[in-house]
């Protein structure tokens, strides 16, 4: 659900078309008061929990910001790494075996030689 009025629209359509709503995997529905409180409990839990949430998340993101990180994953190689698998490319092995000595994939190689306009074995 989108938010606790989202969900208490869907409950009310539900029960304007004479119908009541019983979950098949939780022990709750609306054909019954205690249902009904339940099911608005659950759904205010929900709304919380996703505003409380996004505010941790961003909050972590941006105390990381302050201290000089950035997102993402780390390069897999170094940019001296690069320039080597570089030089490799002009006259040494093949892609797969200069993949092999890095432990990457040759496809990364291969992109690596993309990149500087080579032709890659």
């Amino acid at each position: 659900m989108r938010s606790l009025k989202d969900l208490l629209l869907i409950l009310e359509k539900i029960e304007a078309a004479g119908a009541g709503f019983c979950s098949l995997t939780e022990a709750i529905g609306t054909t019954t008061t205690a249902g009904r409180m339940m099911m608005r409990m659950l759904g205010s839990f929900a709304e919380f929990e996703r505003a409380h949430g996004t505010g941790t998340h961003h909050g972590g993101a941006s105390s990381g910001q302050e201290r000089g990180r950035k997102g993402g994953r780390r390069p897999k190689l170094t940019s001296d790494q690069r320039s080597e698998i570089i030089g490799m490319l002009n006259d040494g092995p093949p892609a797969a075996e200069i993949a092999r000595i890095f432990r990457v994939h040759r496809a990364t190689v291969r992109r690596i030689g993309a990149q500087t306009k080579m032709n890659v074995r």
